[in-house]
């Protein structure tokens, strides 16, 4: 099956297109609907009438944008008409969703007149809180968006026209960075001159390129001042006219620094290339085909080319995805009136600088064949960067207000928190965590050291504030390992080989010579299993954390810390513990790594333990002791231990938090049948902490959601332990790491 077949396979699919409607209120019962419309609609409605503002307040106007087309221009298909549009103007909506949370109304127009569409979209403005034009012909679609923004009192923007210009051109400040070369020295020269072509060329003057530095060409040659005089150029390129008589492209492209296509594929070639001038930046972003291929414009010199293009099989792709989401995003929650040039140009900036960061590992999985590191391989982040949209939306807000379009103030550190909770509520509960962590930052031991993963986690962990990383390992090697990742990052490094730590080694002896370990034996597990060196460290109050097993089998790195840190005082029991997060529910799972079949007191211990850890995310814990019994249904040794320690738990004066069973898993999370059925339980809501009766059952059912309900889990949080020490699993990312050390921080903060 080729590509065109799967597409229509796909997009014919129950239920038909790519969009739906879905309800955001309760309408299960008689009162939801009269809520929902009548009667009780009336209430907002008179409000909106009295202030048309408050329509932010009471309807979905303020994240609903309407995506805008005739079909005159869709991309590769040309005038295809507003109907045969409509595939394009979903997976529009589709994208708008899906990077940015932001609701789509696709609207096709069948009208072709500039004054006819212009008073279509312009009737529309109390429906949307914003407008995407799109595949739109030039050069009716410069009239149609100015006309638009002069009316209209919500943001209206041309993607086709600005969105390339903000990606190429947050990639071009990367590219002059890289090159050593300067914005005001630059000379550019376009090959085409339609909207997008202008639109680029415009916006590099707003970014400081002078103006008559750029040299603009179509199919006809160089855009010349006696072509403008003889009416033969599109009036929107008029400015862009030189005062020179004929010329072709490749004349155009002699010592120019930067090429920027956007028209048809083939029209570049390898000498022309070569007449650049040195280390070269040759934007070719015709589609399906560049200007030139990747390949032979790189292989034309020996010095650097940059090479960007819009195709996502290379390399630096300018994709619009990387703009139009992010800037809606921000115009919408300062309810702006315009997006502008300021709004465009943050926007821009803020994506230059986010490809100069570490690159999480859920996009280097994602592009696992390309390189993702800055430099001329990496001048711009990938579509699927999840921080594109906490990076990009704050810097396009922060400029709305700056430049007065802005009709609401938001706060930028809360806002980007609120932007981080739309990708998961995973993220909404490790901000908690990190923000408290950022609070009094903890020296954090980190073994496997020269693990890239763990480099690159300890330099996120001093860039967010919350650490004092020690990576322990060989310092050359972790020296190298940073210098090749591309770091800014000058880690402090322990070597344990070096010799200079016998009293590790006495210390550890100290702790284990009745336990089979002589003096020798000490020394040379300090000087070669990190786990014990980390260990002993954070035992000693060298370190306040220690994170290992990033490369160990989880019950080996366990060992040493049980052996030298042991548990905590009137504590006999550690558990592994997993936050699992869904789209509107937290709940912690235990226990999941370490206690095989608990007693009813390691039950009751590692119920302590969780509500506890519960209360570090500001969860106020309602811990359900599960079992495949309902409060005494079933009489087994097996539900015989939930409940005693249950039992042990309403006995303890110390314990302040709701606890009860047991219980089976429906009873635990289903309010309905808590209140219906077991209205005497300790329980005033579904459970958020579950204790599991062995650690089969347990690691079964939290991968299992995890897999199959779509949690995301943070785990395994290690708890019980004398000292913050936290193990890893083989496998997990930089997130994981990063995650785990703040936890142990906030707990290191506690202690």
């Amino acid at each position: 099956m080729d590509v065109d077949e799967d597409a229509l396979e796909y997009h014919e699919q129950e239920p038909a297109g790519k969009l739906e409607i879905a309800t955001t209120k309760p309408t299960n019962t008689q009162r939801d609907l009269s809520l929902a419309y009548s009667p009780g609609v009336a209430a907002p409605c008179r409000r909106i009438a009295e202030n048309e503002n408050e329509a932010y307040q009471y309807t979905a106007k303020g994240n609903l944008v309407g995506v805008v087309s005739n079909g005159s221009a869709v991309l590769g298909l040309g005038d295809i008409g507003a109907q045969a549009s409509k595939p394009v103007m979903e997976g529009k909506g589709v994208l708008f969703k899906r990077f940015a949370d932001i609701d789509v109304f696709d609207v096709e127009l069948d009208e072709s007149d500039i004054d006819a569409f212009v008073r279509c979209v312009a009737a529309m403005e109390p429906t949307f809180g914003g407008i995407n034009l799109e595949d739109i012909a030039a050069p009716e679609c410069f009239e149609i968006e100015t006309r638009l923004r002069e009316k209209m009192d919500i943001p209206v923007f041309h993607d086709d026209q600005h969105g390339t210009a903000i990606i190429s051109g947050a990639a071009l400040l990367n590219a002059v960075e890289i090159t050593g070369k300067t914005l005001d020295d630059l000379r550019i020269v376009f090959s085409g001159a339609g909207a997008a072509a202008v639109s680029c060329a415009k916006f590099y003057v707003s970014l400081g390129v002078p103006h008559e530095n750029i040299v603009m060409s179509d199919i006809d040659g160089i855009l010349s001042e006696e072509r403008a005089q003889a009416g033969d150029l599109n009036p929107h390129a008029e400015p862009f006219a030189r005062g020179v008589e004929g010329g072709e492209l490749a004349s155009a492209m002699e010592d120019a620094d930067v090429f920027v296509g956007l028209s048809v594929g083939g029209v570049v070639s390898q000498d022309m290339v070569r007449s650049m001038a040195d280390d070269p930046i040759v934007f070719a972003m015709a589609n399906p085909d560049p200007e030139i291929g990747y390949v032979e414009a790189k292989n034309a010199r020996e010095d650097t080319v940059i090479m960007a293009t819009g195709r996502s099989d290379y390399p630096n792709m300018v994709n619009n995805v990387l703009g139009f989401p992010f800037l809606f995003r921000g115009a919408l929650d300062t309810r702006a009136t315009e997006i502008n040039e300021e709004m465009k140009v943050a926007a821009a900036e803020a994506l230059a600088d986010l490809a100069k960061k570490d690159v999480p590992d859920q996009v280097r999985d994602a592009y696992g064949d390309q390189p993702l590191q800055f430099g001329p391989e990496y001048i711009i982040p990938k579509p699927l960067d999840p921080r594109v949209l906490f990076e990009i939306a704050p810097a396009v807000a922060e400029a709305a207000m700056d430049s007065g379009v802005a009709r609401t103030e938001v706060d930028l550190e809360e806002y980007r928190e609120s932007l981080e909770a739309r990708l998961g509520k995973s993220r909404e509960m490790m901000r908690i965590v990190l923000n408290k962590a950022q609070t009094e930052p903890k020296r954090v031991a980190l073994g496997d050291g020269e693990d890239e993963k763990m480099i690159r986690a300890a330099a996120q962990m001093e860039e967010q504030g919350i650490a004092d990383p020690v990576l322990i390992g060989d310092e050359r090697q972790v020296e190298a390992t940073t210098i090749d990742l591309g770091l800014d990052f000058d880690p402090e490094v322990v070597d344990p080989e070096d010799g200079g730590h016998d009293g590790y080694a006495d210390r550890l002896y100290d702790l284990r010579k009745r336990k089979g370990v002589t003096r020798r034996e000490a020394t040379e597990l300090v000087q070669h299993d990190p786990d014990y060196f980390g260990s002993v460290m954070v035992e000693q109050g060298d370190a306040d954390v220690f994170l290992t097993g990033l490369a160990h089998h989880y019950p080996s790195a366990l060992r040493p810390p049980l052996e030298v840190v042991g548990t905590a005082p009137d504590t006999d029991y550690v558990a592994g513990v997993y936050m699992l997060t869904f789209k509107n529910r937290v709940i912690f799972c235990a226990d999941a790594t370490v206690n095989l079949d608990p007693s009813a007191d390691e039950l009751a211990e590692i119920t302590r333990h969780v509500a506890a850890l519960a209360r570090r995310f500001d969860v106020e814990p309602r811990a359900a002791l599960l079992s495949y019994s309902d409060f005494g249904s079933v009489q087994t040794a097996g539900s015989a231990k939930p409940r005693e320690a249950v039992s042990i738990l309403h006995d303890d004066p110390t314990v302040e938090f709701q606890v009860d069973g047991e219980m089976q898993a429906d009873t635990a999370v289903v309010d309905g049948i808590l209140d219906d059925t077991y209205g005497f339980s300790e329980l005033d809501g579904p459970a958020n902490c579950l204790v599991f009766p062995n650690l089969e059952a347990g690691n079964i059912v939290y991968k299992l959601l995890q897999r199959l309900g779509g949690a995301d889990a943070v785990g395994p949080i290690l708890v019980g332990m004398d000292d913050p020490v936290h193990i890893l699993q083989r496998g997990d990312d930089v997130k994981d790491i990063v995650n785990l050390a703040s936890v142990a921080i906030v707990e290191a903060q506690e202690k």
